[in-house]
């Protein structure tokens, strides 16, 4: 069976000149075959298809360009017509093309994705985040790890993202509040991550402890680890390096108490450093992806 082709349509509209408007579809022809090219690779098999593009000529401000590229992306995913809202508009798409094209090639070969909520503070960044979650292939493992900073959550981004996510991690401190916000009164922190865990689908429950340790909540099983004690540099860095433990673990099917040893060994040891990121330590890094820990 021959492969449906992708037919690409530019209509230049608007008060620009005839000089401008063939300056305008010069540039817009790199992006209109990355548009082209990506309809191609989501399009379902069967049949001729179109993809029409329509660049509407009229100068608007940066800002407004910085927004014209998501929506055309979203768009053409949507197989309509595309509105590009200005012409630095298609300048910037071109080269914002390639730099989404990069990250659509990073997730199909991502094994695993960990976003949080305070990087979706902003609707720009939270659309970012969920357009890539998107992106990735059905079996990548999905972290979504809370961070409640000053206003910058709602229950609205605390529900979206947990729909999302395979493994939910948070804190002692943040587990009421995420809970009550999403509708259940806290009584204690198993039954609460039981709740966070049944009501959104999700493989994994992680609440750390600081200091105290972590309580991990799947399915079938639940583990408890009461932390490693050592001198505390800087603390900075240590939960995501507890996360990448955690995870690297996750992936290859070990047991909650080989996760929780290696997650709580790996953030201990960041913590008792400076800095987020220490030098590496090969033979600690050795120890930490043993199973035998």
């Amino acid at each position: 069976m021959a492969t449906p082709s992708v037919n690409v349509k530019l209509e230049v509209t608007g008060p620009v000149s005839d000089a401008y408007r063939e300056i305008l579809s010069a540039e817009a022809l790199e992006f209109l075959a990355h548009l082209a090219k990506q309809f191609e690779a989501r399009r379902l098999p069967g049949g001729d298809a179109t993809l029409q593009i329509r660049y509407v000529g009229v100068t608007r401000g940066a800002e407004d360009a910085g927004g014209a590229f998501d929506q055309a992306v979203v768009r053409a995913a949507d197989y309509g017509w595309v509105v590009l809202t200005s012409p630095s508009a298609v300048r910037l798409a071109c080269g914002r093309a390639r730099t989404v094209g990069a990250w659509q090639a990073l997730a199909q070969k991502a094994d695993a994705v960990c976003f949080g909520s305070l990087a979706q503070r902003s609707p720009q960044s939270r659309q970012t985040i969920h357009s890539f979650l998107k992106t990735i292939r059905p079996e990548t493992t999905r972290i979504f790890d809370v961070n409640l900073r000053r206003s910058y959550y709602s229950a609205q981004i605390l529900a979206d993202s947990a729909k999302q996510a395979d493994i939910i991690k948070l804190n002692h401190d943040e587990l009421p509040t995420v809970v009550r916000l999403l509708g259940f009164p806290f009584h204690d922190e198993e039954s609460a991550a039981q709740w966070l865990r049944h009501t959104f689908h999700t493989k994994l429950v992680c609440i750390t402890r600081g200091a105290g340790g972590s309580l991990l909540i799947s399915e079938y099983a639940k583990h408890e680890h009461p932390g490693i004690s050592v001198p505390v540099a800087d603390t900075v860095g240590s939960g995501d390096a507890f996360t990448a433990a955690l995870v690297y673990h996750f992936l290859r099917r070990e047991s909650l108490a080989t996760m929780n040893e290696a997650a709580n060994g790996m953030g201990s040891w960041v913590a008792s450093q400076t800095g987020a990121t220490p030098t590496r330590d090969e033979s600690r890094l050795e120890r930490i992806r043993s199973t035998e820990l």
